[in-house]
């Protein structure tokens, strides 16, 4: 019989050829709870699904091995050009990918673009897409003078992208050096140097931090600027020093920006600039919690089929009982995640109209984001760690897929701030916005009187927040990252029992088991080993 090229294809992983939307039954039951609009949807979740399992699932490994962007810094009469050079599959697939980044500018939900992005989930193309939609944000909000550049991001063929880390300074933004210059019509950047600007030699428009000149140090002294690829003379605005070789997330070009004497153009109030900046970095964190997930859940895609397919001792992998256990873990950080995830895309969806000084409702979507996107990083590395070892020596090739997913995965805890800012941000938020408190209220509301399960996680957030007011400035930072993790698990369980009204007994006893297993340290009870729908449901692929 003839050798197929889609045969090869399947060769590399089990979740090929699969609708990752039919078979991702935790995003579909949390998913239409947590937006409701989901149902009207679901003829376009469906076909998404079916993309993302055979045209992107082979374009994104096809990347990932083979196909990365290379730079291009000069044209063929010598002027420096710096632009990027994709690969005619990534062209295309980026290319029908685009609309996911228009929902929410068109009277639509930050759920509906970030159910398309976990079920992308891929990190290099997610992030180009991201950093794109970001630079429409600002601008729809707080400046309608640069308009057409939101439809150039949003509908045009326009590439974005955010550039605020410096050298010097990581992720102290307040160290940047970069010195806005008013000059004429426009402002002028000098000095800068944009260390980590993913998108550099693809974007055509970025988001840049600069100091006016007399504004004060720190991050308050930040103005945000738009930064076009070309000046109004048609010339390069900027330079792009090299690329970066990357562990993971190859898709997405990350290089190093020079800025002397560029051109920008300010957005909004100079001095509201780090509060517009902050924003941008609360939607980039939900995109990284829902890829989290979503990375995640490709592992877990192919870590359910192996396990049925797979024998040893004489038997399916997925008759073990540790086998069991391991499977069981799997799916209660999965669920826990992805709820946790949703639970913070909600919060943001109603109050991302908010501006500064902003009221309750968006301090609270602000302090799930930190919830958020540190929880699920660390569920994500865990998960696609755990399925490689199901995969045994084989999870370790690279010729399997699922030694790419925990590549994908261990960016999540680093990119939008690692976990030690997430939980210095987290105490900032309490301190100044006292944003612990209308976060407290959100979970009474949906754990108190539910169950024991629910009392303990309710018990372990109260106790948590308590002992971090009690504490000096010094210790409280000490023990921010673990309250960060505890108040995530308390979020978490209380996103799954909310849920459960709508998504069946079966998420009130992930619920159970994830304030057990995570907040009271316990391991999961030997009868768990019997309730297969928990481990393996039906749809699941």
């Amino acid at each position: 019989m003839p050798l197929h090229q889609e045969e090869v294809v399947e060769w590399i992983s089990y979740a090929y050829g699969k609708n990752h939307y039919e078979a991702d039954p935790e995003l579909r039951d949390l998913l239409r709870h947590f937006w409701p609009g989901a149902g009207d949807r679901e003829a376009e979740l469906l076909a998404w699904g079916a993309y993302m399992g055979r045209e992107v699932y082979e374009a994104a490994y096809h990347i990932d091995q083979d196909a990365g962007p290379e730079l291009v810094m000069h044209d063929l009469d010598g002027n420096r050009v710096d632009r990027v050079r994709l690969s005619p599959v990534q062209r295309e697939v980026l290319k029908r990918l685009r609309p996911i980044v228009r929902p929410p500018y068109e009277g639509g939900s930050w759920h509906h673009h970030f159910a398309l992005g976990y079920l992308l989930a891929d990190g290099g193309l997610y992030c180009i897409l991201t950093i794109t939609h970001q630079v429409a944000y600002p601008i729809h909000k707080y400046a309608p003078g640069l308009a057409s550049w939101k439809e150039r991001v949003l509908y045009g063929e326009a590439f974005g992208a955010t550039w605020m880390t410096e050298i010097q300074g990581g992720s102290d933004l307040g160290a940047n050096r970069t010195v806005a210059r008013r000059e004429g019509e426009v402002w002028r950047l000098y000095g800068g140097d944009k260390y980590f600007a993913s998108g550099a030699g693809l974007a055509d428009v970025a988001l840049v931090t600069a100091r006016p000149e007399g504004a004060p140090p720190g991050p308050k002294g930040l103005a945000l600027f738009l930064l076009p690829r070309l000046d109004r003379e048609g010339r390069l605005n900027y330079r792009v020093r090299r690329l970066k070789r990357k562990s993971g997330t190859r898709a997405v070009p990350s290089g190093e920006v020079e800025l002397e004497g560029s051109e920008a153009y300010l957005i909004g109030r100079a001095e509201e600039g780090i509060y517009y900046t902050l924003e941008t970095l609360t939607v980039s964190r939900l995109a990284n919690a829902i890829a989290a997930m979503g990375i995640a859940a490709k592992a877990l895609l192919e870590t359910r089929q192996r396990v049925r397919r797979r024998q040893s001792f004489g038997r399916f992998l997925a008759d073990h009982p540790l086998v069991r256990h391991d499977l069981l873990d799997l799916s209660v950080r999965q669920a826990g995640g992805l709820a946790l995830a949703l639970a913070a895309v909600e919060a943001f969806d109603r109050a991302w109209h908010e501006r500064p000084p902003y009221g309750e409702a968006y301090h609270l979507a602000r302090f799930l984001s930190h919830l958020a996107k540190n929880r699920t990083a660390e569920h994500s590395a865990e998960i696609t760690r755990l399925a490689m070892e199901l995969f045994g020596g084989l999870g370790f090739l690279e010729e399997y897929a699922v030694a790419r997913w925990h590549r994908e995965s261990l960016i999540t805890p680093i990119w939008e701030g690692p976990s030690n800012i997430q939980a210095l941000d987290l105490l900032e938020a309490m301190q100044k916005k006292g944003a612990h408190r209308p976060f407290l209220a959100w979970l009474e509301a949906r754990l108190k009187g539910r169950s024991e399960e629910a009392e303990g996680a309710l018990a372990a957030a109260r106790k948590t927040l308590d002992r971090l007011a009690a504490l000096e400035p010094e210790a409280a930072q000490f023990s921010a990252k673990t309250a960060l993790r505890r108040l995530a698990d308390a979020a978490a369980v209380a996103g799954l029992l909310e849920a459960s009204a709508t998504a069946g007994p079966r998420y009130r006893e992930l619920a159970g088991l994830y304030a057990r297993r995570f907040l009271l340290g316990e391991d999961y009870p030997p009868e768990a080993l019997g309730a297969r729908a928990l481990y393996l449901p039906e749809g699941g692929a």
